[in-house]
């Protein structure tokens, strides 16, 4: 039995080949590719793989490699004592030449099941069952598109040339037209915008698949995305017809209760854990900005940064509760992710008290300022490339930064110029651009972020 994700509606620390060592190997180190007994083989002592970067297979967040399938692939291998390899394509088609070469063992990434697929690969591991599905604003019952019929009369803008258009005429034509559906150049804006658009009443519906819906449903609560409008598509990693046998050991592996649980786990974090920060607004007394002033006081001055713009970042971090811990794994009232805290002497645990995560992200402030300096002489400019350096990592911001400069936008500045240029990262024309060395990134989070901080900066003015 294979088990199943069902998703219906219901500082620079990686490079382009990544190779992480995840446990012991054995023997020689020997990767085993050829051959098709499957007696004689389980696993290889190298496991080489490949994916592509996507919000759910793999992207680098704050620094650190992270992504459903990365993740789940790291614990096989941890689980195995392999080594693990682990290079990125640009393309699906990439991929699969690749490992038709025999560069690679398996494919970590969504490929599709079908009659085409089939001729070239085996389909083994985590099976992803998605549907096209509508999104729409979450409201009463009776207000709701519940099927098809529904959209007749109703707006729709998709991605233009996309499956999502194909589908969408195809409908229109099945009910008899009446649907307004609107194309949407890609080259401006993906599905993750219009799915924004929705949620902040720019647009009325869009449509996209339902893995897709489901990751996006995690920032923006207030949507509806249960209404199916496509046949599903199955999916799943995928190896070469002659190593069928590594796809049956992947899939007695994930069979068993621990790599069951693990899956499980992934699916929560990825899938259904919320990525915004519960709390509600910026709250503060007069003659003071949070319940730590004077640790921020005290530790800003040491590292001469400005206390108020730290509590600030501080708010929109954690709301200013010492015992967050985030969807990514991030703690504390700085929300300073494990590997982070490692690199400055720490453990995961230390920065969950405040004094010591006050002073590491200090510490961390500082670094980005410095790695900065070079590109964004301005000091308080250069402020905001910090912290959005801190949210996403540096190696998303100096993608930007060569983005801004390529297409012709200030790359020492900010608003409107590498502010423009970081939300661009999430579209696959330009993470996948020649300048780009760090791939998909959420610029939209990181772009809200920087606004964010910065209004609340404008508010603490007022107190304290």
């Amino acid at each position: 039995m294979k088990c199943t994700r069902t998703l219906l509606p219901a500082l620079i620390a990686a490079t382009l080949l990544l190779a992480a060592a995840v446990g012991c190997t054995s023997g020689n180190g020997d990767n085993k590719k050829s051959g098709s007994d499957s007696s004689a083989k389980h696993f290889p002592d190298t496991l080489h793989v490949v994916t592509l970067y996507s919000p759910a297979s793999y992207f680098i967040y704050k620094g650190q490699e992270m992504g459903y399938d990365y993740e789940l692939v790291t614990a096989l291998a941890v689980d195995k004592g392999l080594t693990l390899k682990v290079d990125i394509a640009p393309s699906l088609s990439r991929a699969i030449e690749m490992l038709d070469s025999g560069k690679v063992d398996l494919i970590a990434y969504e490929v599709p099941i079908t009659a085409e697929y089939k001729e070239k690969v085996v389909a083994c591991g985590p099976e992803n069952i998605t549907t096209q599905v509508l999104v729409q604003p979450k409201r009463g019952e009776e207000e709701l598109i519940t099927d098809v019929t529904g959209l007749v009369g109703k707006d729709v803008y998709v991605e233009a040339e996309s499956k999502y258009e194909a589908r969408m005429n195809n409908l229109n034509q099945e009910l008899g037209g009446g649907i307004r559906i609107h194309p949407v150049n890609r080259d401006t804006m993906i599905t993750e915008d219009l799915i924004a658009m929705v949620s902040e009443g720019k647009i009325p519906l869009t449509v996209v698949d339902s893995d897709i819906a489901h990751i996006n449903k995690t920032y923006y609560n207030d949507l509806d995305i249960n209404t199916q409008l496509s046949f599903e598509q199955r999916s799943g990693w995928a190896v070469a017809p002659d190593h069928k046998w590594l796809g049956d050991s992947i899939d007695a592996w994930l069979n068993t209760d621990k790599p069951r649980s693990e899956q499980a786990r992934l699916l929560k974090r990825y899938f259904e854990l919320s990525k915004n920060e519960p709390g509600n607004g910026f709250v503060s007394s007069a003659g003071r900005v949070s319940p730590f002033d004077d640790l921020f006081k005290k530790y800003a001055d040491k590292y001469e940064w400005d206390w108020k713009l730290l509590a600030s970042q501080a708010y929109v971090e954690s709301k200013f509760d010492s015992t967050a811990v985030s969807w990514a794994g991030a703690r504390g009232l700085m929300q300073i992710m494990p590997r982070t805290a490692k690199g400055y002497g720490q453990s995961a645990k230390s920065v969950m008290k405040n004094d010591v995560a006050v002073e590491t992200s200090l510490r961390l402030l500082r670094d980005l300022d410095k790695q900065l300096a070079s590109r964004v002489p301005d000091p308080e400019e250069r402020k905001k490339f910090v912290i959005a350096s801190y949210n996403s990592g540096l190696a998303h911001v100096l993608d930007a930064i060569a983005l801004a400069k390529k297409y012709g936008l200030n790359p020492e500045k900010w608003d409107d110029n590498v502010a423009k240029a970081i939300l661009w990262k999430s579209n696959p024309r330009y993470y996948k651009d020649p300048v780009v060395k760090f791939g998909y990134s959420r610029g939209r989070e990181t772009f809200d972020y920087v606004n964010r901080v910065y209004a609340y900066y404008a508010k603490s003015k007022i107190y304290g």
